[in-house]
């Protein structure tokens, strides 16, 4: 016994190396099955390499987000010049009018109308015969009889007090500066006109005449008459570029920005404001820029990560539970429990997840569920649409388990139903459950991500790489800012395929027949 126990040297192969029998305690260490399991997974380069990245998404994801000096709801923002609509200038192109009399109804202003383009001195209409007189530049009259029941004009008339001009000081100006005349009489008053169209009286500014209708595009905003002078000169001018001094010595230069749909000009102020920091190239600050909203890049993927591996982990822990108790009980007590499962599990099957998961989103939505909420339904509904082929694969191998000598001698001993399930059946269950989780997992986060690609799954403020890359809505986004979206990819990406290269390791590494 002592020469069986001790080392023997192999003589005849003349070896040096000590060879052990098979009850030294060193021998048996060799032979562990934890050992030989993790020897064999770790001879897997592929696996090893999967079990690599893993670590690094792990420490990338939970580590990362707390070194990193930002949040993932934090905001960024910059100054920067933007072009502000100041003022709109509009040029009058339509006939306006003014009746004198209920007679100028609209039928009739359209007829006038006609009859006015066509140089037509008349017309008639119900039996009556109406006059159209000839004003001046784009202003005429219309008559019945010897009564004028109305006139119309496209130039504007504004008084200085913004209150509306009475018709015969309309009508006088209207007829004075249509036929290019440099006053005209109301009330035993002299008007006159300046050379862009100022009415003044004794010098005093009256009101204006002119096709164009100055108008400020912020209640706030106050244009003096002088702005509006230099404005329309510029204008006429043709130029693009608008420069104006106030009384305080303040230059400003205003874009003029003409749009011929509408026959106006958009008056545009640079301004220094604040403004979301968006679509930032990487940086110093920001290694892998900002996004749409102006948030770190690089903290929300840290942070998604954390959260898509969180969803993985939870749903698989909620389907491998339900999976093994339905799936245990069914293999182990057969018969009519057996059948009863079975087609509950058949039912799932038949269940349209995907509509299903819409359903539920867009109820949500309508309810006004908040993030933090929601993530946690995502969860408990994936896990529970995912436990029909987990309790299927658990039935199987309990079939198989049940039948095995192991089984027969500890019920012939007479333990308990518990204490066999729990002792002998689940412990042989264990290896299957760990490789069909680590497979499972990788599909998990890809089913997460595309919910949340979709708007169905994690809102905002919190992060997944599926809402990362859902900001990503247009093409424009989607080949300028390659930083967006390329990034959650990656790691996504890196993430399933880790999964599924550990999940083969580990199937293989469990197989005692597989040969090493």
């Amino acid at each position: 016994m002592e020469d069986e126990n001790k080392v023997v040297e192999e003589v005849e192969s003349g070896s040096s190396e000590p060879q052990y029998s098979l009850n030294d305690d060193r021998r048996v260490k060799v032979l562990s099955p934890g050992r030989l399991v993790a020897k064999r997974f770790f001879r897997n380069r592929i696996a090893v390499i999967g079990m690599v990245i893993l670590i690094f998404m792990f420490a990338f994801s939970f580590l990362g987000g707390v070194i990193s000096p930002y949040r993932q709801d934090e905001y960024f923002y910059k100054i920067e010049a933007v072009r502000k609509a100041y003022a709109t200038v509009t040029k009058n192109v339509q006939y306006r009018y003014t009746a004198l009399s209920p007679e100028y109804n609209a039928v009739i202003q359209a007829q006038s109308l006609n009859a006015n383009n066509q140089g037509k001195d008349s017309f008639s209409y119900g039996g009556k015969t109406y006059g159209v007189v000839y004003e001046g530049r784009e202003f005429y009259s219309v008559t019945l009889g010897n009564e004028m029941i109305g006139f119309a004009y496209q130039d504007i008339v504004n008084t200085a007090s913004g209150v509306n001009p009475a018709n015969d000081y309309l009508y006088a100006a209207l007829k004075a500066y249509s036929n290019e005349e440099s006053s005209f009489e109301y009330e035993g008053k002299t008007y006159e006109f300046d050379d862009i169209g100022n009415i003044l009286l004794n010098g005093e500014l009256q009101g204006f005449v002119g096709r164009y209708i100055v108008s400020a595009s912020s209640p706030d905003v106050v244009l003096t008459q002088d702005f509006k002078d230099r404005l329309l000169e510029t204008i006429e001018e043709g130029k693009d570029v608008f420069k104006y001094t106030d009384e305080s010595g303040t230059e400003a230069e205003y874009d003029l920005t003409f749009d011929p749909s509408k026959n106006s000009w958009s008056v545009l102020q640079y301004t220094e404001t604040t403004v979301f920091d968006r679509y930032s190239p990487p940086s110093k600050e920001h290694w892998l820029g900002t996004d749409g909203k102006g948030m770190d890049m690089m903290t929300r993927l840290m942070y998604g990560g954390r959260v898509s591996l969180v969803i993985g982990f939870i749903v698989e822990i909620i389907s491998t539970i339900i999976g093994v108790i339905m799936g245990g009980i069914s293999g182990y007590f057969g018969g009519w429990v057996d059948n009863l499962i079975m087609r509950i599990v058949d039912v799932f099957y038949c269940v349209p997840s995907l509509p299903l998961i819409i359903i539920l989103g867009a109820a949500m939505d309508h309810m006004h569920v908040e993030s933090q909420l929601r993530m946690l339904y995502l969860m408990l509904i994936l896990g529970f649409l995912g436990w029909p082929g987990m309790a299927r694969m658990v039935r199987g191998l309990i079939l198989s388990l049940r039948e095995q000598e192991f089984m027969t001698a500890a019920e012939a001993t007479g333990l308990s139903v518990n204490r066999r399930i729990f002792k002998h059946l689940v412990p042989n269950v264990i290896p299957q459950l760990i490789v069909s989780m680590t497979m499972g997992l990788g599909g998990t986060i890809i089913t997460e991500a595309t919910l949340s690609f979709l708007g169905l799954g994690v809102k905002f403020p919190f992060a997944s790489w599926g809402n990362i890359i859902n900001d990503v809505n247009n093409t424009f986004v989607l080949t300028h800012y390659w930083f967006i979206w390329i990034p959650a990819g990656v790691l996504l990406l890196l993430t399933v395929l880790a999964f599924n290269l550990v999940g083969d390791g580990l199937r293989d590494a469990f197989d005692p027949k597989m040969k090493r």
